[in-house]
C-alpha cells in the first residue's frame, strides 16, 4: 500500500480504489486539453483574433491526431440556427494548423506555411456542437522532412472531417480538403 504511487487515492483497507484512479486518469486527460486549449487561445488572441472569437476547444492533440471543438452559440449560429460557414471554416484551419504547428515545431527547423487552396463539401446541417478531426499527421510529418531536405516549397493536400456527435454520433456532417504548403528557411 505504502509503495503505490497512487496514494493519495488509495484506501487504505481496500487498497486503490479503481473508480478513483479512472478520474484521476480523466483529471489528466481533462488537464491536458485544458492547457493545449489555452496555449492556442493565447496564439491566436495574438496572431489570428478571429479564431478566438469562435470560442474553439482543442479535444485531442497528438503527433497523428488533432481533434478540435467549435460550440454552436450565438456567435458562431448562421440564420437558419445551424453553424455558420465561416466558423465551419475556422474549425477546419485549426485543426489542420494545430497538427502542422505541432509537427513542424518538433522538427526544430524554421518552416513557413501557409493554407494554399480550401475545398469543402457539406453533407449534413451542423446544428450542435461540431468536432473537427484531422488524422493526417504521417502525411504531413513526410511533407515537413521533405520540406527541410530539399529547401523547396512542398504542398501536401489535408483531409478534415466534421462531426456533431451529440445528433448524428459517427456520421460526418462535412468533409473539407485543404492544401499545406510549407518552405524550410
Amino acid at each position: 500500500m505504502e509503495n503505490c504511487i497512487f496514494s493519495a487515492i488509495c484506501d487504505r483497507a481496500t487498497g486503490c480504489d479503481i473508480g478513483l484512479f479512472i478520474k484521476f486518469v480523466g483529471l489528466l486527460v481533462f488537464t491536458y486539453n485544458f492547457i493545449e486549449t489555452w496555449k492556442m487561445r493565447a496564439y491566436v488572441i495574438l496572431k489570428i483574433p478571429l479564431i478566438f472569437f469562435v470560442s474553439p476547444r482543442v479535444l485531442e492533440l497528438t503527433d497523428q491526431t488533432c481533434r478540435v471543438s467549435i460550440p454552436l452559440n450565438r456567435r458562431t449560429r448562421n440564420h437558419v440556427g445551424s453553424l455558420y460557414f465561416g466558423a465551419l471554416a475556422v474549425g477546419a484551419d485549426l485543426t489542420a494548423g494545430l497538427l502542422a504547428f505541432r509537427l513542424i515545431d518538433k522538427s526544430q527547423f524554421k518552416i513557413n506555411f501557409l493554407f494554399k487552396d480550401f475545398r469543402a463539401d457539406f453533407l449534413k446541417r451542423c446544428e450542435a456542437d461540431t468536432v473537427f478531426v484531422c488524422d493526417s499527421g504521417t502525411r504531413i510529418t513526410e511533407a515537413v522532412k521533405k520540406a527541410i531536405e530539399s529547401r523547396e516549397r512542398v504542398n501536401v493536400s489535408v483531409p478534415i472531417t466534421a462531426f456533431t456527435p451529440s445528433l448524428l454520433n459517427d456520421e460526418p456532417t462535412g468533409q473539407f480538403y485543404l492544401t499545406l504548403s510549407m518552405k524550410s528557411y
